[in-house]
């Protein structure tokens, strides 16, 4: 089967499962079960391949397949190796019992156990500080499944022999991740404001990794580094554009527990061992992380929340992240906190990108005293305005700010894209084609017409630091000269068929008659107004 058509095939089954909760409760719940039992499939499917290939070196023909070996594996003596080395490998075991494969039998036969899929979700959770709380969101008793045990066991039964019928062994991590990808997509359209918590536009997500990326695409062990990274999709997205994919270490962090949690499952579908990936749940701007070895990145990718309220704490003054800049951002817009600390956490050779609203551009007072600093140092590499209406959860226009941490200079390239998009009917869209187009301006770093605009540091000191957009790249579409004669005949024209069009009516109106006074009187009176009109 080609790929994009098993894509497709598990795209429609996992689509399907939604359609079984779509009706009992709104996406942003749905999301979480549906996501967390794909999650419990691929874990317990990886693990009983590996079981079969640990057992035989090779793949099995069918999970029944590898999971009779695996049963039959126990019953020997060296039963507790094998769990010894599956551990290693895969950092859980899973009792036959619990497999996936076993629930889906149950289900089918209408034998299925809630309380037994509890029991494999805190296993697993049990087994590796990664897994730890994982399935949190999952309530397998929640009344929202249905009134009363029986429907709510049927609902969970329901999902498990839909999800079943994705066909997780002949997929590679690609197919499946994408089509966990597409769903994280679909789920955040139909959440509307809610998404802006877990999803980045994949178009956004282009842009900046390919800016952040650009001329490190060859490093191995490179580090990417996501101080509010929703669902993780825009860090695993660096992946797609480097030369060495299996050495990229991910950090990440994110405030949102049942987010945080759709991360760790998303980088693990991805195919991203555990090794390469440190992620944590916890608060950007209140506690500075990470602090241990790896403190600085050559990747700073963020989609913060726009213009979020933050304590600005007197002491955030003496925290390193702040302590430069002798101000710190508004109480009601953490805009800048969110991008000083991801450029703290920027190597000195690296490239920072970061989605913020247009205010941040020209707002004064301790954001214009934060925004000179930074010009002054020329960490302000590059200025995008993206097109409005393309995020789920705001139709207001965007920006990308890109930044670098020590550079020769100081000037700063303006690229104007707030017209490649297409109209679509909730959300604008940027095709291939916009995004090319946006990453050709930002490598020629040139002056082109209504496109872009390199300006110097002099030209930004003169217009008071001031980075708004249209100061830097005119874009003004000039309308064509109207010719008055033409116009004028147009008119007269258009008097001529309006009086010819008129005159066809009065005479239909004049034809009609009827028995009633009223009508009669009423029509005449129409007549003589049209007529004294002509």
């Amino acid at each position: 089967m080609a790929e994009s058509e098993n894509s497709k095939d598990l795209i429609s089954v996992l689509w399907s499962g939604a359609d079984i909760l779509r009706s009992k409760m709104d996406a942003n719940e749905y999301k979480d079960y549906l996501l967390g039992i794909v999650f419990y499939k691929y874990l317990s499917d990886s693990f009983l391949i590996k079981v079969y290939d640990l057992i035989y070196d090779e793949k099995p023909q069918t999970l029944t397949d590898a999971l009779a070996a695996y049963k039959e594996e126990l019953e020997k003596e060296s039963a507790e190796e094998l769990k010894e080395q599956i551990k290693e490998e895969c950092h859980y075991v899973i009792e036959p019992e619990l497999t996936y494969t076993c629930f889906a039998a149950a289900a089918r036969n209408n034998a299925f156990s809630r309380e037994q899929l509890q029991k494999a979700f805190n296993n697993i959770e049990q087994s590796d500080p990664i897994f730890a709380d994982l399935f949190t969101d999952i309530d397998l008793y929640s009344n929202r499944l249905g009134t009363g045990d029986q429907k709510q066991s049927d609902t969970i039964s329901n999902l498990i022999k839909e999800i079943d019928k994705a066909d997780l062994l002949h997929s590679d991590s690609d197919v499946l991740g994408n089509a966990y990808e597409y769903l994280i997509g679909q789920f955040a359209s139909e959440t509307g404001k809610k998404a802006g918590e877990f999803y980045t536009p994949q178009a956004v997500s282009k842009i900046l990794t390919k800016i952040a990326i650009a001329g490190q695409e060859t490093r191995r062990g490179l580090t990417v580094y996501d101080p509010c990274m929703g669902s993780g999709s825009l860090l695993l997205n660096a992946k797609n554009y480097a030369k060495e994919p299996a050495y990229i270490k991910y950090y990440g962090q994110e405030l949102m527990t049942s987010t945080y949690n759709l991360a760790r499952m998303n980088m693990f579908l991805h195919g991203i061992v555990p090794e390469n990936q440190k992620l944590r749940n916890g608060d950007t701007l209140d506690g500075d992380w990470p602090t241990g070895e790896e403190t600085d990145f050559h990747m700073v990718l963020m989609n913060p929340p726009y213009s979020a309220n933050w304590s600005a704490a007197a002491g955030f003054l003496q925290d390193e992240r702040f302590s430069d800049y002798g101000v710190l951002a508004p109480k009601s817009k953490a805009d800048y906190a969110f991008l000083l600390h991801g450029l703290y956490h920027l190597k000195s050779n690296g490239t920072m990108a970061i989605v913020l609203p247009h205010g941040v551009l020209f707002r004064g007072a301790a954001e214009g005293k934060i925004r000179e600093k930074l010009l002054r140092s020329g960490n302000i590499y590059a200025v995008i305005g993206l097109p409005a209406n393309l995020f789920y959860n705001t139709s207001i226009p965007t920006c990308i700010v890109v930044l670098k941490k020590h550079r020769e200079g100081r000037d700063v390239l303006f690229i104007d894209a707030s017209q490649k998009f297409e109209k679509g009917k909730k959300q604008n869209t940027m095709t291939d084609e916009h995004i090319e187009s946006v990453i050709d301006l930002y490598h020629k770093r040139d002056s082109i017409e209504k496109e872009s605009f390199l300006a110097s540091f002099d030209e930004i000191e003169k217009n008071d630091f001031n980075l708004n957009i249209p100061r830097y790249v005119d874009n003004f579409e000039k309308e064509e000269e109207i010719d008055l004669n033409v116009l004028l005949a147009e008119m007269k024209q258009t008097d001529q068929e309006l009086e010819q069009v008129q005159g066809e009516f009065l005479s239909l109106l004049q034809d009609l008659t009827s028995s009633d006074k009223d009508t009669m009187s009423s029509l005449d009176c129409l007549i003589r107004m049209m007529e004294g009109g002509l």
